[in-house]
Formats: structure tokens, C-alpha cells, sequence
């Protein structure tokens, strides 16, 4: 909840003062120059950005390895080109952030360790005790469990401290 508000009514506020500031600062016209100019500018480097992190997953594809590292930069740069292709000043700067390799790669780092295991424990199937401990996927369906109790699967122990 506290996101969705921070998301619809905060950041709109902000972008709007500082185009505002910025408008009264340079005039309104190099201001919306600008606007264009970096949403412009922030779609080509989403696209470069883009076909080298794709070349990448493609690589550890046929490497044979997962590419976990590949997977995390795709999706980051498309949170960075969402955020500079949206209006504003503000998310302009964050777009930057997750589009540049070497910021990207600091942020990938922190994703990795803060937030994957919490998506993986608490949204991706670890167990939820407030949904009866199937790992948010509702009631058990038939066939997950065999007759005498086991479960098929493959179970690999992941050192978050090790994660990309």
C-alpha cells in the first residue's frame, strides 16, 4: 500500500516541482526540449543496453549455464528504460542508474541478495503459513503429492551471500 502511494501520488508530485523549477529556470520551451530530448535519448540506450543484455543470456545459454546474472540486467533495464521513457526529471536520473553497466551492476548486487531470496521465500513458492504452507499457490493440487507423502522435485541449497 505504502508503495502504490509512493508510486501514483508522490512521484508525480515531485516530477511536477521540478519541472516546474526547471521550467522557470531555463523557460518552458527548453524544457520540454529537454523532456524529448532525454526520453529520446533514454529509448537508444534502453535499445543498446537491451541487445547486449540479451546477447548475454543468449551466451550463458549456450554455455550451458543459468543465467541468473543475465536474467537480473534484462530486467533492470527495462525497469531504466520504463523510467526514462516516463516524463520527468526525477525518474530520469533512476532510469539512468539501472541503464548504465556500472551503477547497474552495483544495483544488481543489492537485488540480489536483499530481494530475490524474499521473492523466492515469500511469492515464488516458499512456504506461506497464512496460505496453508504451499507457497502462495493456494490449496494443493492433485497430483503434487504422491500417496505415501513425497514430493518430486529437485531441491539445490542457494548461499544468497554467493548469489551475482
Amino acid at each position: 500500500m505504502v508503495f502504490l502511494v509512493l508510486l501514483f501520488i508522490v512521484v508525480p508530485i515531485v516530477e511536477l516541482f521540478v519541472i516546474i523549477q526547471v521550467g522557470e529556470a531555463i523557460g518552458v520551451l527548453p524544457t520540454i526540449a529537454l523532456l524529448i530530448a532525454d526520453s529520446v535519448l533514454g529509448a537508444m540506450l534502453m535499445r543498446a543496453q537491451g541487445r547486449t543484455a540479451w546477447l548475454r543470456f543468449n551466451l550463458a545459454l549456450s554455455e550451458g549455464r543459468m543465467p541468473h546474472r543475465e536474467v537480473l540486467d534484462g530486467a533492470l533495464v527495462i525497469f531504466g528504460g520504463a523510467l526514462l521513457l516516463t516524463p520527468g526529471f526525477v525518474t530520469d536520473i533512476f532510469g539512468i542508474v539501472l541503464l548504465l553497466p556500472p551503477t547497474r551492476a552495483l544495483i544488481r548486487s543489492v537485488v540480489a541478495r536483499r530481494v530475490v531470496p524474499w521473492l523466492v521465500v515469500n511469492r515464488l513458492g516458499g512456504p506461506d503459513p497464512r496460505r496453508g504452507g504451499t507457497g502462495g499457490r493456494g490449496p494443493r493440487r492433485r497430483g503434487d503429492v504422491h500417496r505415501d507423502g513425497d514430493v518430486e522435485g529437485t531441491a539445490t541449497e542457494v548461499d544468497p551471500r554467493r548469489l551475482p
